[in-house]
């Protein structure tokens, strides 16, 4: 700022103020909810994909690097059980360096036409490559040759610039069967705490926590909106 000029304040724009919606779609109450976490997961996922969410799977996934600056992106979610949830990524990225100095992190699911979220958080850690190969190989071919000429988050020149290199790497593998970069892998999240948040009319929501006790079982809370 130049010395001598003040600074202006921004004005709220009153389309970002109004209109309002209410949350009336679904309710959650202690009863409904299923003894274990992943269940209870499982049950929204299913009813986000019964309800043709676009992208039901896509979820943000939150680091934070050694300077305890958070990063946070959107990813895929390509399976998940009860020892965690796993996505597949560039193990040199931003993200991929973020985990190796820091390992904990938290997932989040958002489903507007649901009025539901779900946060996940717990401890990161890489999976085999012969699980990397697995899923690599299922990917449709331009996937995997994308995959094959980018380093993630490095700085590049221009579009034209990946473009050639994938045209040089068709060139190279004609069949289609281009290898998998050994830097390019799996993560999976066991997670130590799930927060479900359902959208309630006047902001008066519903929020449940699953915590994880030291002998592996699941205790359950309701949290103030």
């Amino acid at each position: 700022m130049q010395p001598g000029l003040k600074p202006r304040a921004i004005p709220m724009s009153d389309d970002l103020i109004e209109p309002r919606r209410d949350y009336t779609a679904n309710t959650l109450s202690a009863k409904e909810l299923a003894d274990s976490p992943v269940d209870q997961f499982t049950a929204w996922m299913s009813q986000a994909r019964d309800a043709k969410i676009i992208d039901a799977s896509a979820m943000a996934v939150a680091t934070a690097d050694s300077q305890g600056q958070p990063h946070v992106r959107m990813v895929l979610l390509k399976k998940f059980d009860e020892t965690g949830f796993v996505w597949y990524t560039y193990q040199q990225s931003d993200k991929g360096r973020e985990i190796a100095e820091n390992p904990r992190a938290s997932i989040l699911f958002y489903w507007r036409e649901l009025e539901r979220q779900i946060r996940i958080e717990g401890t990161v850690s890489r999976l085999d490559p012969n699980d990397a190969d697995e899923y690599f190989y299922s990917r449709p071919e331009g996937s995997r040759f994308s995959a094959a000429v980018s380093v993630q988050s490095a700085p590049v020149a221009n579009r034209a610039v990946l473009e050639k290199k994938v045209a040089e790497l068709h060139a190279k593998f004609p069949d289609g069967n281009v290898p998998r970069p050994d830097v390019w892998g799996g993560y999976k999240l066991e997670p130590q705490r799930y927060e479900f948040w359902q959208g309630r009319a006047d902001r008066l929501h519903d929020r449940f926590i699953y915590t994880r006790s030291t002998d592996n079982s699941w205790q359950t809370q309701r949290l103030s909106p």
